[in-house]
């Protein structure tokens, strides 16, 4: 039960971490509105730039971010790496499934960008730069995040990171991929809004 002990309490403060809803929190403290009742409904940056407030954007962006460093970093501390690699899975799909807002948060990128960048910078540059390359050239932020995601586990085998960090990255590109269903459905529609688009 010793042993156990660390395990839970890293990935309770993961979910706690991943679940707050940076989001939401910032558009109401600046007078926006509620965020999920427009564009996508989502709790996100690219959602959160959609209201024209780039800052407030850019802040949801590295706070999404920093929730899942953070996890990953308590993880790692508290019971080892393999817990950090854990911690951030569920900071991820706390950030998607938030028990504060009836489990309907986000897309979960930015905190799985934070995970990576915590527990595998090298990954995480090379991730990165699959993201700008596609939204520079499409201007779609879903379209970016599916190659990117898509492309860390292979790039993850490459660079032969611990298996366990194989098997996370793997899981939160599935969990990625299953929040953008309904982008994937208009991205084949091609009516899924552009980069900046309100």
């Amino acid at each position: 039960m010793t042993d156990l002990l660390p395990w839970a309490m890293a990935l309770a403060a993961a979910y706690l971490l991943g679940s707050i809803p940076f989001g939401l929190v910032l558009t109401r403290i600046a007078g926006t509105g509620d965020i999920r009742k427009i564009g996508s409904g989502s709790i996100g940056a690219t959602n959160v730039l959609r209201t024209g407030r780039k800052a407030l954007a850019a802040a949801t962006l590295l706070l999404d971010a920093g929730k899942g460093a953070v996890a990953v970093w308590l993880g790692w501390h508290l019971a080892g790496p393999n817990a950090g690699y854990a911690a951030g899975v569920v900071a991820v799909a706390a950030h998607m499934f938030p028990v504060w807002l009836g489990f309907k948060g986000g897309k979960g990128v930015a905190t799985g960008v934070g995970v990576l960048l915590a527990a595998n910078w090298v990954l995480a540059l090379i991730c990165g730069a699959i993201w700008l390359t596609v939204a520079f050239t499409v201007r779609i932020s879903s379209a970016s995040a599916l190659a990117a995601s898509a492309a860390a586990p292979v790039v993850a085998a490459i660079l032969q990171v611990p298996f366990p960090l194989l098997i996370a990255t793997t899981v939160v590109a599935a969990l990625i991929w299953q929040r953008h269903k309904d982008n994937i459905a208009r991205l084949a529609a091609g009516t899924e809004p552009r980069i900046g688009q309100k």
